[in-house]
């Protein structure tokens, strides 16, 4: 897989390898690849059985290359906890899918690149004083978020998904199949409003944490677990997990409770900057740049 980053040197190299053994811990990964889905029917699962490249753009639609106004480098922030989306390797490198697809968009833009570390509630702040010019930390497209900000088109979608314990005699994870059974997850989160309204049979147990409620399903004090089925994957197959749980039905997409996707963030009214990120990821995902990045990172399905 080419590296989309400049070579630096023997540096680099050195960089390189340990990713590489860092990739070997991502490497059960299991991730939702699907192309760009228009909301899905209540508790209805969509399901994938290989690792497949999404598509959000229209590989024969030509984008004219947008006039950056004498615009020389591209400031963007992120996160740096997020593995593998944003995260910072043992020697304090910053890097991720996230990360990487910040550089590819700079190089496809011939624009510098600069991406730097915030706290969460931090990033927008960033873009509203003018320190960032845009934000790569998989921040959903959500009603509540889009009041702040505004998003170029989706690179990737966050489903919801049920996971329980191996040894747990469940049935599917549908309406039906969880009658009166306890289902945790996070207090407030739009996965429990997305129970509340389509899984209303059963006992839904909220937690103040996502590993408080993992915690819960892990010891048996609740019958499954609702939530985001890109985190879920990266625990199921972590050390926390010590294989305990697997995923049960789905996955389950609905704009109104997940958004339409993530996609990266700019400062309102900056539809200039916005058009010309737009345009970079089309070209990335026709030049088969993207379908790259994202089998390095997500190589491994179904989900």
């Amino acid at each position: 897989m080419r590296r989309l980053d400049k070579v630096r040197g023997v540096a680099r190299v050195a960089g390189m390898r340990r990713k590489l053994r860092l990739l070997a811990l991502f490497s059960s990964l299991a991730l939702l690849a699907i192309g760009r889905l228009e909301a899905v029917a209540a508790a209805e699962p969509v399901h994938t059985e290989a690792s497949v490249p999404p598509s959000f753009s229209d590989p024969g639609r030509s984008l004219p290359r947008p006039d950056l106004g004498g615009l020389k480098q591209l400031r963007f922030v992120t996160e740096d906890d997020y593995p593998p989306f944003n995260f910072v390797l043992p020697d304090g490198e910053l890097t991720g899918f996230n990360v990487e697809l910040a550089r590819a968009i700079c190089e496809e833009l011939e624009l510098a690149c600069t991406i730097q570390r915030r706290k969460w509630e931090l990033l927008i702040p960033a873009l509203n004083e003018n320190a960032a010019d845009a934000v790569v930390a998989s921040m959903a497209s959500t009603p509540e978020n889009r009041e702040q900000v505004d998003f170029t088109e989706p690179y990737y979608l966050t489903p919801g998904r049920f996971v329980a314990l191996k040894s747990a005699v469940l049935p599917e994870a549908t309406p039906e199949g969880l009658d009166d059974r306890k289902v945790a997850v996070v207090a407030g989160s739009t996965h429990e409003a997305y129970l509340k309204t389509f899984f209303p049979k059963a006992q839904i147990v909220p937690f103040e944490t996502v590993e408080a409620a993992r915690a819960a399903l892990k010891t048996g004090r609740v019958n499954a677990l609702f939530g985001d089925a890109i985190s879920l994957a990266f625990w199921l197959n972590g050390a926390d997990a010590d294989g305990c749980c697997v995923f049960k039905s789905g996955p389950y997409l609905d704009s109104r409770f997940f958004g339409e996707g993530v996609g990266v963030a700019v400062k309102k009214g900056a539809d200039p900057l916005r058009r010309a990120l737009d345009y970079a990821l089309a070209r990335l995902a026709k030049k088969g740049v993207y379908s790259e990045l994202y089998l390095k990172w997500f190589p491994i399905g179904p989900f």
